[in-house]
C-alpha cells in the first residue's frame, strides 16, 4: 500500500467555485486576512500610482519590552491587538485610541501571540474572541472584554483533557498560532512538545458556545483507524507530535478544512517509531463538520529532520491543462511548492518517489524513499558544501573550523539522515517557508513564498541521565541539569546560536527568576518545553543561570536513559557564524513568486536586507531569520516587513521596491490591510529585535503603526 496518498471518492461535495473577491477580502476578520489563509487584500485605494504618499496614521505602543509577531483582526471598526504584557486590547482602528483592555497576567508567557480568532452569532447579539492561554481555551465578549463564565469550566476548557493521556503530564497543548472558526466550530492545532512522550497532535473542533468538544481526528490513529499500520503497535499510547501547530485554512463553500501537520516527536530519531509515520508531515482535507477524514497527502515519510509543514495551506484557482481548478497549495520546509486538487487530492504535477540517503545509527529504519514534485521549481536551496560558505566569515581560524566541519561532515544532500557523526541538514531545520511566510493573489493564480536559507549540522547522542550529588550546592545541581538538558540548543559556553537560539550569558540579568522558570516549564518560539523538571530542579537551575561560577565541579552520576529502546538526541545545530550571520552565503531569506498556472517561477529577489551590511554598501543579502508574513492587495503591492526595521511595498508583478520605510523595532509576523470610513489602511507589528545579534542587552520599544495615504 502507497502510504504517502489517498484519493477518496468527493462526489457528495458540490463542486463549485471558490469566492476569490468581494466581502470575503475587503476586510481583515481573521487572522491572515480570511478563514482560507490568502493573506490578501481586496482593496486598492492604495496602489502602485500612490503608494509612494503612505504616512503614519496612527501609532499604538504596546508598553512593555516584549517581543510581539501578531496579525491584529479589525471587527466592526475595532482592532484587536496583543500588547501590555500579552493582554487582549481593543483600539479605535480609525485613531489607535485604546478602548478596551483584557488583562491575561504579567507572568504569562503560553498565549496565542501570533493571532486570535473572531465568531459572530446570526443574529450578532453574541460576538466573541477566541484565544488559549496555558493550555486553556478561553472566550471574551468582542465588545466589552470581559470573559464568558458560560463557556466552557467557568470560561475555560483545557486543552489538555481528552488527548488519551494523562493531563498533568503534558506541560505544552496549545499553539501559539489561531485555529480557524466554521459556522458554531471552532477547529484547532496543538503545539505539543518538541521531545518524546510528547502530546499526540489531535486536531480538534470545539462549540464556540459552550466549550464542548465536538468531534477529534486523530494524527497518530489508534486501532481500526486508517493509517494505524504505519506505525508500530500502540504507538498512539506513547508517541506525540504530527500535529498542526501552524495555520490551518477553509474552503468554506465546501466546509473542508485544510490542515498542514507537523514531524512526529523526538524530531530527529525514529527508532519508537518504524513505519511511514502517517499523518506525520501530511496536508489532511477534513469535514469541517466532522472530522473525517477527505484525502491526504504526506509530504515526508517517517520524519527525522523536523521538516515540518509549518505554512498555510493557500487556496486558488489556476487555469490547468485548459480547465479551471481550484486548488490548494502548500510551501513545506524542505524548500518544495506542492500543489493539489483540492477537492479530490490529486497532484497538478507529476510526484516522483526518489531513493533517499538511508541511516546508519542503531535501530533507525528510515524510509527508502521520499515524494519529489516535478512541478514547481524548489523556492530553497537544497544543499550546503564548503563552496556555499559565507564570505563574510573573516575571521581566517573561523572559516578554518567552519570547512573542517563541513568537510567531514555526512553530506548527501537532501534527506541526509542524522547520525552518530557530523551530518549537514539544508534547508535546516528551521529553513525553508514557515508560518505566515506565504500569500496568493486568487486573481492570477500567483503564489509568494517567503523562504529562509539556514543550514544544521545534526548530531546524535544517546539521552543520558545525570544526577547531582544532594550534597552539591544549588548552582553545581543546576550545572547538571543544564548539562543533561539545555546545553544541546545553548552550548556548553551558554552562548547559544543566535539570533534562532538565545544567548543564555547573563540571562539571569535580563529576565528575573520567575520568567526563566516559565520560559523552561512552558517552552518559548523554537525552545521546547521540560514538564519533567521539579520545582527543586528549576530552582537549581535559575541558581546555576545566574551565577555559574559559583558551580565549581559537581559530583555527578551518568547513566544512560532508561528505555527498551536508546533516546538518542541532537540539538537543532543552526549554523550561525559569530558574526551573527548564518554560515551558507546569502541572500539568507528571499521572496519568490510562482505562476502556478504554469508552475513555473516569475520572479525571486532578496527578502530585506542586514543595516551593518548594507551601510557598507551590501544591499542584497536578504535579512537573517525573517518570521515574516507577506500580504498581497488588489492594487498589485506586495505588503511585508523585516527584521533590517524597514517596512516595503512591492510590485507584484516584479518583486521592484515601491516604497519603503523605517520604523524603531525590528517587524515580525504579518500586516493587515483594512479600511474604515472609507479609508484604507496597512498596520504592522514593530515590536521583534531588529539586531543580527539579539542577545544584545537593548529594549524593545514596540509599537503597532498604522500607514494610510493623506487626507
Amino acid at each position: 500500500m502507497r502510504f504517502h496518498r489517498v484519493l477518496l471518492s468527493l462526489c457528495f461535495i458540490a463542486v463549485a467555485k471558490s469566492p476569490t473577491t468581494g466581502e470575503t477580502h475587503l476586510g481583515w476578520r481573521d487572522y491572515g486576512g480570511a478563514a482560507d489563509s490568502a493573506q490578501y487584500s481586496a482593496l486598492k485605494q492604495i496602489n502602485r500610482s500612490n503608494v509612494k504618499k503612505l504616512e503614519i496614521a496612527w501609532i499604538y505602543p504596546t508598553g512593555d519590552d516584549n517581543q510581539y509577531s501578531f496579525n491584529p483582526i479589525v471587527v466592526d471598526g475595532l482592532m484587536y491587538v496583543l500588547a501590555k504584557n500579552n493582554s487582549i486590547v481593543a483600539l479605535d482602528a480609525s485613531s489607535g485610541k485604546e478602548v478596551w483592555i483584557h488583562e491575561t497576567g504579567p507572568r504569562t508567557k503560553l498565549i496565542t501571540n501570533r493571532g486570535i480568532n473572531y465568531w459572530e452569532s446570526r443574529d450578532r447579539s453574541d460576538r466573541r474572541l477566541m484565544f488559549a492561554r496555558n493550555n486553556f481555551l478561553e472566550a471574551i465578549d468582542a465588545r466589552t472584554g470581559s470573559s464568558i463564565s458560560s463557556f466552557g469550566d467557568n470560561g475555560r476548557v483545557d486543552l489538555r483533557e481528552g488527548l488519551g493521556r494523562d493531563p498533568t503530564t503534558l506541560s505544552l497543548v496549545q499553539s501559539t498560532t489561531p485555529g480557524r472558526v466554521f459556522e458554531d466550530l471552532l477547529i484547532l492545532g496543538s503545539a505539543t512538545n518538541e521531545g518524546y512522550g510528547s502530546a499526540p497532535g489531535d486536531v480538534r473542533a470545539y462549540d464556540v458556545r459552550t466549550g464542548k468538544l465536538v468531534w477529534t481526528f486523530h494524527t497518530v490513529p489508534h486501532p481500526g483507524e486508517f493509517g494505524y499500520e504505519t506505525w508500530p503497535k500502540d504507538a498512539w499510547k506513547t508517541v506525540g507530535g504530527a500535529n498542526a501547530w501552524s495555520e490551518l485554512s477553509l474552503d468554506e463553500q465546501r466546509g473542508i478544512v485544510y490542515v498542514p501537520t507537523a514531524s512526529p516527536k523526538y524530531n530527529f530519531y525514529g527508532a519508537d517509531r518504524k513505519g511511514a509515520d502517517l499523518f506525520g508531515d501530511c496536508l489532511l482535507a477534513l469535514d469541517a463538520r466532522t472530522g473525517k477524514r477527505l484525502w491526504h497527502f504526506q509530504m515526508v515519510h517517517h520524519d527525522i529532520w523536523d521538516y515540518d509543514n509549518a505554512n498555510a495551506p493557500k487556496l486558488l484557482t489556476v487555469r490547468h491543462n485548459g480547465q479551471m481548478v481550484d486548488a490548494v497549495a502548500e510551501a513545506g520546509k524542505e524548500g518544495f511548492v506542492w500543489v493539489f486538487n483540492r477537492v479530490t487530492g490529486e497532484p497538478l504535477w507529476p510526484i516522483e518517489e526518489r531513493p533517499v540517503p538511508r541511516s546508519s545509527v542503531p535501530e533507525e529504519e528510515t524510509w527508502p524513499t521520499q515524494p519529489f514534485p516535478v512541478k514547481p521549481p524548489p523556492f530553497a536551496r537544497q544543499s550546503f558544501t564548503a563552496k556555499d560558505l559565507d564570505p563574510f566569515v573573516e575571521d581566517p581560524q573561523e572559516r578554518a573550523r567552519l570547512l573542517h566541519e563541513i568537510q567531514g561532515a555526512r553530506n548527501e544532500g537532501l534527506f541526509t539522515p542524522p547520525g552518530l557523526e557530523d551530518t549537514i541538514e539544508m534547508p535546516g531545520n528551521n529553513g525553508g517557508a514557515n508560518w505566515a511566510g506565504a500569500a496568493v493573489d486568487p486573481q492570477n493564480g500567483t503564489l509568494f513564498v517567503v523562504s529562509k536559507d539556514l543550514p544544521c549540522i545534526l548530531k546524535l547522542e544517546p539521552e543520558r541521565s545525570l544526577k547531582a550529588s544532594p550534597t552539591d550546592s544549588p548552582e553545581q545541581r543546576g550545572a547538571v541539569i543544564y548539562e543533561a538538558n539545555c546545553r544541546w540548543c545553548h552550548l556548553a559556553n551558554r552562548k547559544g546560536e543566535p539570533p534562532a537560539v538565545p544567548s543564555l550569558v547573563d540571562v539571569g540579568e535580563r529576565l528575573d527568576q520567575e520568567q526563566i522558570k516559565s520560559i523552561v516549564k512552558q517552552g518559548q518560539d523554537s525552545m521546547p518545553a521540560f514538564p519533567k523538571l521539579t520545582q527543586a530542579d528549576l530552582d537549581a537551575l535559575v541558581a546555576y543561570l545566574r551565577n555559574p561560577a559559583h558551580a565549581g565541579a559537581a559530583s555527578v552520576e551518568s547513566s544512560a536513559a532508561n528505555s527498551k529502546t536508546t533516546h538518542y538526541v541532537s540539538g537543532f545545530g543552526f549554523m550561525f557564524a559569530s558574526n551573527g550571520l548564518p554560515a551558507i552565503g546569502p541572500p539568507w531569506s528571499s521572496l519568490t513568486a510562482y505562476d502556478l498556472n504554469k508552475g513555473t517561477i516569475k520572479w525571486k529577489i532578496p527578502l530585506g536586507e542586514v543595516p551593518e551590511l548594507a551601510a557598507k554598501g551590501f544591499k542584497d543579502t536578504g535579512s537573517v531569520f525573517p518570521k515574516v508574513g507577506p500580504v498581497v492587495t488588489a492594487g498589485g503591492l506586495i505588503f511585508t516587513a523585516t527584521r533590517d526595521r524597514k517596512v516595503r511595498a512591492l510590485d507584484e508583478d516584479t518583486g521592484k521596491v515601491l516604497w519603503e520605510t523605517e520604523l524603531q523595532a525590528g517587524l515580525q509576523g504579518m500586516p493587515a490591510v483594512y479600511e474604515v470610513g472609507g479609508r484604507e489602511y496597512l498596520v504592522v507589528c514593530a515590536a521583534g529585535q531588529a539586531e543580527i545579534n539579539p542577545a544584545s542587552k537593548g529594549k524593545i520599544h514596540g509599537s503597532y503603526v498604522a500607514f494610510a495615504l493623506p487626507q
